[in-house]
Order: structure tokens, then C-alpha cells, then sequence
């Protein structure tokens, strides 16, 4: 796509990785599409619409189950602990038998019912680096050949192995018995796969019909000609592996699918993987390439059996994951709170207040990407919201463009990274440690890249101020002429209220009467909405405010023997106090104080988004809720505030659930695709071949890691996250564990990893000229030339380069905070 064609009409913030979403309504079909096929492909279309919506309702009884669950237990234990068990159980509080089963086989429901509506949609990602340079033509027929030959076949077994594996759940009355305490019926939830099959393969006939319509009559005849040939080739060919006696040459077939090859296993792999690489860069869908695949080579290398148990086993592990399961809870967290213009009013607000520093609209756009990113890290939403609320203010303010366009792409990233970061979610179980632990290894990187992105900018513009100079007038709110003070106090109330919030949760107010905690927090707020609204009760609350900062500090640390500081920090505050008391303790009547009308806006953009992530975000790093019960909490707050901000109507939501459901769909069924081809990868035993080829070189282990880490970098040019975290990772996870770097376990060491690769591919989301961040910019700030957006782009590359330099060099940015809030 040329730069200059890019139109944010045609583009979709809901994600970059389906930015070439289908535009045209279900069941429309080109009205010079050939005439018998036309009806068939409406009915399909339509047929895998009403499918994909009757699915993507489901995401509100998952939403409402566990947020049950949460409010019961939590519930039973506040009351438990104050002292009412027995009143508690009266109102039958409590853990629940019945939820965790549930909401994870919706969630698998979601995925592989709706596989079909995606593939109808277009939201299966496919790495397109060689297929968008290739003729309509040529991309036409490229797609009906392997749609013919990859496609159908691979799907057919599919439908009819999921067909088996449920059935016999079915007359077995098999139940969830490993990982369940209530042990439900599984065929119920396993349905799922055989029906999402069959969808799935009956649209594989609209899109051959698409790319027959699109390669032109003269070709088109060509292969409508073939099909007879190609339908009795198909049936003899599903015949011969389910029903080998019942078609001549069965036995033969049969006999050939079993036979050992001459090619030894690891070698077999690595055919197998020169052939997903080769197949993926022509611009086939990724998903559908590794099941045809895994397929082909599982047979090949060991016998059809196996292939389809691993199949069945890992589609079914994929849709049980209760990990996996706060993927579209965290997505629709994030589309709603898009939806409802919350960032937007987040934006304007923090600008307001930044209004007179130098490089305000940098500053305001790097907090706003960091709070977006921890409601959700889709990085194309990010860079187009951010884009469409700064881009024409800095070019209007006569900010630098090149500085400005690298703010806007590197703040964008950073939803890859910070928690709840749908990538670590679905990396956990690929590198088999927990999700929360990545989360809290993610925090301080997350916070230190921010911080350097910080620090590169207002230090460009400190050093040259045209860079970013102070908003115009017209652009800059009516402030008061104690606005230094006003600042200091709210930094001062915020201060407080956290600090109080902090210890209240800690239980240390339990003792004072029950739920203590809960009341003294009410009261503070009170008191701190009073103080801000009258300032006879300000010159009261300011100084018991400073008073008791000195004693928590005082308390905490001066009286420690290895830090007497309390005299510095006391002199400290009183200064703070001096300083407020010239303004709110004045007599003078020239002098007078009042917060400025613009902090009531402030408060109203920044304080709901960031208590719900704050709340959704503190509840996982502090154990207190599992990923998936903090993405359901957080998606019932951001539906919540939806309706507070009067943004929230049923079709809007409906639109939202759509949208989380085709990234669901895009996310889960390639993770499903990729452990099969995994399974069967590792299964022919090349992974570890290829480490002990590694280890066998003469090299330091750190740069065996730098190998790997520039292999993931440069494969972040050509591929998304989703490929290489699902397929290029598991590939090199063995070499990983291998290695003894820094005297690190191998659960902090894949720890560790994980964040490494994390921050890698945010890198690779700045590197010019894939980078799909710049296009989207491009899209919403037209007037802003492409090479200025690389330019800009690389100078925060290299920023981000740094930082990983730091986290490689010192693992305990990483491994810290885990290791201090699991006790050890």
C-alpha cells in the first residue's frame, strides 16, 4: 500500500493485524461474479454472519459469571474476615463450583464456533510481505490453488476428527475431571469443534469463488473446468484415510501413510519448517498453513493416528486454557473504553494541565499511551487514537514532526508490553510460566521504557525549545495566578488518599472497627472533595496532610539505624508547607486562592480509566485475581463507565462485542493451529536436534541469546507478533533452556525471555519500512510526509534499544518484582 493512498476509512483501529478487514456487507457478491455463484457465496456469507453474532453475545453470561464469582468470594471473605461467616453463608456467598468450568469452555466456544465468521470477515492473518507486491491476478490465483489444495483437504480432516473426538465424548459421557472440582459433561462445550469446522470449511467455497471472480473469466474457466476432477480426486482422497477398503487403492494409501521413511525424523522437521516459511511469505493465512502442514509432515514423519490425537488434544487444551481465556475479555476492555471516547477526554484533560511546559503535547501523549496500553495492547488502536487527538494540535502548535511522529509510534507500542499485555497472555503457556508472573516482570520495563521515552523528549526540547514549544494561546486553558500551588496540593491529595488506600487495603485499619478500612477511605474522600471545594477546610486538612506524610516516613524508615533521615525529610514537608501557606493562608485582599475550573475536567478525563485499570491491573500483580477475573472485572467497569459517561447504547456495544470477537477469533485459532504444529514439530525431535547443534559450537551462551534476540528482530519486520511469539518462539525455546546465563533457573529464565522478546518485537514495531504504525499514523495525520514518520520512528528505535540493552544486561528489572511479591 503506497503511503499516500493509506485512508483512515479503510483502515480499522480495532487492530493492526486485521487492518485489511472486508468491507463489504455479508451476503454481498460482485454483480459480475459469475451467476451460480453467486447465491452460494451469499448464503454461506450470511450463514457465518448470524453464526459470528449469535456467538459474540456470549461474551455477556462469560462476563457475568465471573464477575458472580468475584463479588461472591471476595464477598465472603470481607464479611469472613469482620466477623459474619455465618451470615455470609446465609446469603450463600462464596467460591463457586461452577464458574471455572463455565466461563473457560465459552471462551472456547467464542474461538472455534466463530472460526468461519472470521474467515468471512477476513480477520485470519495472513503474512502478506511477498503476496501485496504480486498482480490482483496473481494473488487471485495463488489463493484458489491453495485454498484447493491446502485449504479444503486440511479442513475436511479437521470437521471429521473433531466429528469423532466429540462423538466419543458423547457416548462416554466423558466429564472434566483433571483440573475440575464440579466435573461437568464435556461434549457439550466440545461441540463447538466439529460445528466451527464445518463453517469453517463450507466458507472456504466463497473465498475460492472470490479469488475466481477476481482473477478474471479467462482463468476462472480454467479452474472451473478442473473442479469435477478436483471433487473426485478430494472424495477418493477422504475415502482412502477414513474408509481405505471402501476405494480402490485404499489398502495402497493406506499402507503409504504408515510406511517408514527413508529421511530420518529431525530432518523431516526441518522440511517441515522450510515449507511453513516458504508457504507463510506467499500470503496464504497463517492458521490454515500450519494445520495442512502438520498434517502433511505428522503423517510423514510418524503416522495419521498420532497426527490426528495431537490435533484433537490441542485444539481442545487451547479452548479449556483458563489463561488463554482473558484474551477477549481484555480486548473488549479496551474497545469499549475506545468506544466510548474515554481517551479522548483522558487526552484533552492532561493537556490542559501541561498546557504551559515546554513539549506539554509529548508529555500528554506519552501518559495517555501508557494508561491506553494498560487497558489494552492493541498498538493499532493506540497510534490512530493518539494520532487523530495530538497529530493536528502539534502540527497547529509548530511541533517538530519527526519527534512528534516518533512520540506517537513508540507511546503506541507500548500496549505490547505493559500489562495486561495480550501477547504475555498468550506467551505464558508457550513458555510455561504464569501469566501473572510475566505481568509483574513487565511492570518495571514497561515503566523504565516510558521513563526513557520521557526523558528523550523533554530532553530534545530542553535542549532546543522550538522542538516543542508552549501551546498558543487560543490552545491553553484559563488558568489562576496560584497555579503552582494549585499543582502542589492536588500532587499533595492524590499523595494522600493513595498512601491511606494503600494501608486500608493492607487491613491496618481492621483493628479500629469492622470494615475500618472501607470507612476511613470514604471519610478521607470526603474530606479531600471538601478541602477542594472550600478553602477554610483547606487550611485545615493541608497541614494534618503534611503531618501525617512525616510520620509515615518517619515511621517507615527514619527511625531504621541505616537511614536517619527524618531531619531532611521534615524540613522537607515544612518547606512544602511555607510554600503553600503564602497562598492559602494569606489575609491579603489582593491575594486569594481557588482551584481553577480546569481541575474539574482534569479529574472527570483522568480518574475513572485509570482507577478501573488501576483496580483491574493492581488486582493481578497483587494476587488478589486471576488474569481472566480481572479482564471480566475490568470489562464490566469499562461497560460501567460507558454508561456514566452516557456514551453506551446496545448497538454500539453490540458493535464492540463484534470487534472482540474477531480478534478473539484471530488470536485463539492461530494459538490452537500453532500447537498442533508444534506438537508435531517437536514431536519429529528437530528442536533438539538444532540446540544441540548450537550448544555444540564454540560459543558464549549470552551470544547464543544475542543470536536469537536479532533472529526475533528481524522477523519483526515481516510478521506480526502473533506468528512469531506462536511458531518462531517454541522453535527456539529449547536453545533458550539450555543456556546458563546469569546462574537464572529456568522458570526465571524463561521469565526473563519472555520479556526480552517482548520489548524485542515492541523494537521491531519502530523499524522502518514495515512498520504498519506508520502507515496508520500516516492514515490520520495526512499532511505529515512518510519519511518524516520513519525518521522519527527510528530515533525512538534506538531509544527503545537501550532500554533493551538494560533489561539484558540486568535481569533484575525483570525478575524483581515477581521475586518480591511471591514472597521471596
Amino acid at each position: 500500500m503506497a503511503a499516500d493512498q493509506v485512508n483512515i476509512e479503510e483502515l480499522e483501529i480495532a487492530d493492526e493485524l486485521i487492518a485489511e478487514r472486508r468491507a463489504e456487507a455479508p451476503g454481498d457478491t460482485p454483480k459480475d461474479m459469475t451467476a451460480w455463484q453467486r447465491p452460494i457465496t451469499a448464503a454461506i456469507d450470511v450463514l457465518n454472519y448470524r453464526a459470528g453474532q449469535i456467538i459474540a453475545v456470549l461474551m455477556v453470561p462469560l462476563i457475568a459469571a465471573v464477575v458472580f464469582e468475584v463479588f461472591s468470594r471476595n464477598s465472603f471473605s470481607i464479611l469472613s474476615n469482620a466477623g459474619f461467616e455465618e451470615f455470609a453463608r446465609s446469603l450463600g456467598l462464596g467460591p463457586t463450583l461452577w464458574v471455572y468450568d463455565t466461563s473457560r469452555m465459552i471462551a472456547g466456544v467464542l474461538f472455534m464456533g466463530a472460526a468461519g465468521y472470521g474467515l468471512m470477515r477476513g480477520v485470519h492473518i495472513r503474512a502478506d510481505f511477498l503476496y501485496r507486491n504480486w498482480s490482483p491476478k496473481t494473488q487471485a490465483t495463488v489463493d484458489a490453488i491453495l485454498y484447493l489444495v491446502f485449504f479444503i483437504p486440511s479442513m475436511i480432516f479437521f470437521t471429521i476428527v473433531a466429528s469423532q473426538y466429540w462423538w466419543l465424548s458423547f457416548v462416554t459421557g466423558e466429564t472434566m475431571q483433571v483440573d475440575s472440582a464440579w466435573g461437568p459433561l464435556l461434549w457439550p462445550a466440545r461441540i463447538a469443534m466439529p460445528i466451527g469446522a464445518i463453517l469453517l470449511t463450507l466458507q472456504g467455497i466463497p473465498e475460492i469463488f472470490r479469488a475466481f471472480h477476481k482473477m478474471g473469466k479467462e482463468r476462472e474457466t480454467w479452474f472451473v473446468k478442473a473442479l469435477p476432477i478436483y471433487v473426485i480426486t478430494l472424495a477418493w482422497l477422504i475415502l482412502a484415510v477414513f474408509q481405505p477398503d471402501f476405494v480402490p487403492g485404499g489398502a495402497w494409501f493406506e499402507s503409504l501413510m504408515v510406511a517408514k521413511s527413508s529421511i530420518s525424523k529431525p530432518v523431516i522437521g526441518l522440511i517441515m519448517l522450510g515449507s511453513m516459511l516458504f508457504v507463510i511469505f506467499i500470503g496464504f493465512p497463517i492458521a490454515f498453513t500450519l494445520i495442512f502442514l502438520g498434517f502433511v509432515f505428522g503423517i510423514w514423519g510418524a503416522n495419521f493416528k498420532l497426527t490426528t490425537l495431537l490435533m484433537t488434544l490441542n485444539t481442545n487444551s487451547t479452548m479449556l486454557n483458563d489463561q488463554l481465556m482473558a484474551v477477549p475479555l481484555f480486548v473488549l476492555m479496551g474497545i469499549v473504553m475506545e468506544s466510548a471516547g474515554l481517551m479522548e477526554r483522558l487526552f484533552s484533560s492532561i493537556q490542559m494541565i501541561m498546557a504551559r511546559v515546554r513539549g506539554s503535547l509529548f508529555v500528554a501523549v506519552l501518559i495517555v499511551s501508557t494508561i491506553f496500553a494498560a487497558a489494552t495492547g492493541i498498538v493499532g488502536a493506540s497510534v490512530t487514537l493518539l494520532g487523530i487527538m495530538a497529530g493536528a494540535t502539534m502540527s497547529r502548535s509548530g511541533y517538530n514532526v519527526q519527534l512528534a511522529a516518533g512520540t506517537i509510534t513508540a507511546g503506541g507500542t507500548l500496549g505490547i508490553l505493559i500489562p495486561p499485555s495480550i501477547m504475555l497472555i498468550v506467551m505464558g503457556p508457550v513458555l510455561e510460566v504464569s501469566t501473572l508472573d510475566l505481568f509483574r516482570g513487565a511492570f518495571v520495563p514497561g515503566a523504565l521504557l516510558a521513563s526513557l521515552y520521557l526523558l528523550y523528549t523533554l530532553g530534545r526540547c530542553w535542549l532546543n525549545p522550538a522542538l516543542g514549544p508552549i501551546l498558543s494561546k487560543e490552545d491553553q486553558p484559563r488558568t489562576s495566578s496560584h497555579y503552582g500551588a494549585e499543582v502542589a496540593l492536588v500532587c499533595l491529595g492524590v499523595l494522600t488518599i493513595c498512601r491511606i488506600f494503600g494501608l486500608s487495603i493492607s487491613g491496618q485499619f481492621a483493628s479500629v472497627m469492622p470494615f475500618g478500612g472501607l470507612f476511613i477511605m470514604i471519610l478521607v474522600i470526603i474530606i479531600s472533595h471538601r478541602a477542594y471545594r472550600s478553602l477554610a477546610a483547606l487550611r485545615i486538612v493541608v497541614p494534618l496532610a503534611v503531618l501525617f506524610h512525616v510520620y509515615m516516613l518517619v515511621s517507615n524508615f527514619a527511625l531504621s539505624e541505616a537511614t536517619p533521615a527524618w531531619p531532611l525529610i521534615f524540613t522537607g514537608f515544612i518547606f512544602i508547607l511555607t510554600y503553600l501557606g503564602r497562598h492559602i493562608y494569606s489575609h491579603d485582599a489582593n491575594v486569594t486562592f481557588e482551584f481553577s475550573a480546569l481541575w474539574d475536567e482534569f479529574f472527570a478525563g483522568l480518574m475513572p480509566p485509570t482507577i478501573l485499570i488501576s483496580f483491574a491491573l493492581g488486582s493481578i500483580l497483587l494476587g488478589l485475581a486471576t488474569p481472566a477475573e480481572a479482564a471480566a472485572m475490568g470489562a464490566f467497569g469499562a461497560i460501567l463507565l460507558s454508561v456514566g459517561y452516557r456514551k453506551f447504547t446496545l448497538p454500539s456495544f453490540f458493535d464492540s462485542l463484534i470487534k472482540a470477537l474477531e480478534i478473539t477469533v484471530l488470536i485463539m485459532f492461530l494459538v490452537a493451529a500453532s500447537n498442533f504444529f508444534g506438537a508435531q514439530f517437536s514431536a519429529l525431535g528437530t528442536p533438539r536436534m538444532m540446540t544441540e547443534i548450537l550448544l555444540g559450537l564454540d560459543m558464549s551462551p549470552y551470544l547464543i541469546l544475542l543470536l536469537v534476540m536479532a533472529l526475533i528482530f528481524l522477523l519483526g519486520w515481516p510478521l506480526e507478533w502473533v506468528p512469531i511469539v506462536l511458531i518462531v518462539v517454541p522453535i527456539l525455546l529449547p536453545t533458550v533452556e539450555a543456556l546458563d546465563i546469569h546462574g537464572l533457573s529456568r522458570y526465571d529464565l524463561m521469565v526473563w525471555f519472555g520479556i526480552l522478546v517482548a520489548v524485542n518485537l515492541q523494537t521491531a514495531w519502530l523499524s522502518p519500512p514495515v512498520a504498519l504504525s506508520a502507515y496508520f499514523l500516516k492514515g490520520v495525520v495526512p499532511n505529515w510526509d512518510l519519511k518524516d514518520i520513519y525518521l522519527g520512528m527510528m530515533q525512538f528505535m534506538l531509544v527503545q534499544l537501550l532500554g533493551l540493552s538494560l533489561i539484558f544486561a540486568f535481569p533484575q528489572l525483570v525478575l524483581w518484582l515477581p521475586e518480591i511479591m511471591s514472597g521471596n
